[in-house]
């Protein structure tokens, strides 16, 4: 009895790091990120657990949710770990019940408002959105307000919250934390600003030199000037708006064990300098920028409610609709 004891407080004793190296079976992740950045990923936590069969399905998050909605439908639902663009749809995720908490999730270094706050979704990096322009421009933009000067009328281009989910995040952004609100829309058209696309056609505008100035996520532009693209990427002084690249368990998964373990190493400060390695701005307030970006402390990333935006998206795709003639 007494080696029982001492057995089962030894046990408890253990880190859970030790524990979680038994961690075992099929683990099947839908992922929105690219081909290179998923493999990269799953190689990685591979590494720290060996004994758990990853395989991923990799697709734009609107056509994964349509691939996870049509397996709901069937009472087949195939992932056990989503890891997309957006909190907006894990929001909607997590109104219908269809994620797990994972309540032991270790989130101490991160500054509040990161996850979700009830553990149904953590931030895994910082994609924001600035203003990208041309080495040809007459100025250089410092505000969100610089696209509506007339130096930049007819020369404004920016993905439509029609076509991107990073662009309808940016419109709640903006036209909450913008003392303007809708009207800071209302000026871009009235500046002759062109909405539509997502945001590699506005890179490919900007760097053709089609357009001067652009609205766009920032890898994009900071990669290609690093290639000798003429474009460089701003981080308005107002602030920018971001999405997460969030990671979630699904309700339905069917190991919950492995699952949890595949969140915990995306939190981790190991998981988190991937981000960086990958060229993304990692959501751990302590990992440096990739090249090509400033200091952390000089970006500020704008206020951002996942849950007010999932309840105004038809409000707000409607009202850009309208401003735009879309």
């Amino acid at each position: 009895m007494k080696r029982l004891i001492a057995a089962l407080v030894l046990s408890a004793a253990l880190p859970t790091a030790t524990l979680a190296e038994d961690v075992s079976g099929k683990l099947v992740v839908y992922t929105s990120q690219p081909n290179t950045d998923a493999q990269q990923t799953i190689d990685a936590f591979k590494a720290k657990h060996p004994k758990v069969e990853v395989s991923f399905v990799r697709d734009g998050t609107p056509r994964v949710l349509a691939k996870l909605r049509a397996e709901f439908e069937a009472g087949q639902p195939q992932a056990d770990v989503l890891l997309i663009a957006d909190s907006v749809t894990m929001e909607g995720l997590k109104k219908e019940g269809r994620l797990l908490a994972h309540g032991a999730a270790d989130v101490s270094a991160y500054p509040a408002g990161t996850h979700d706050p009830e553990k149904f979704w953590f931030a895994t990096k910082l994609i924001t959105t600035g203003i990208v322009y041309n080495a040809k421009a007459s100025f250089q933009p410092t505000s969100w307000r610089d696209l509506t000067k007339p130096e930049a009328r007819g020369q404004v281009v920016m993905p439509s919250p029609l076509n991107s989910g990073a662009a309808l995040i940016h419109a709640a952004t903006l036209t909450a934390n913008l003392q303007e609100g809708w009207g800071y829309y209302e000026k871009l058209r009235d500046n002759g600003a062109m909405a539509g696309g997502g945001n590699g056609d506005v890179l490919k505008s900007v760097a053709g030199g089609e357009k001067l100035y652009g609205v766009i996520v920032d890898y994009m532009p900071i990669r290609e000037k690093a290639k000798g693209a003429p474009v460089a990427f701003v981080f308005p002084k107002e602030g920018v708006s971001a999405v997460t690249e969030p990671v979630a368990i699904l309700t339905s998964t069917r190991n919950p064990a492995a699952a949890r373990a595949f969140v915990d190493f995306l939190l981790s400060r190991e998981g988190q300098e991937l981000a960086l390695k990958q060229g993304y701005i990692a959501a751990h307030p302590a990992v440096a920028l990739p090249p090509g970006y400033p200091a952390r402390a000089e970006i500020r990333v704008l206020a951002f409610d996942a849950a007010r935006a999932l309840a105004d998206e038809t409000k707000n795709k409607k009202t850009f609709a309208d401003i735009f003639g879309q």
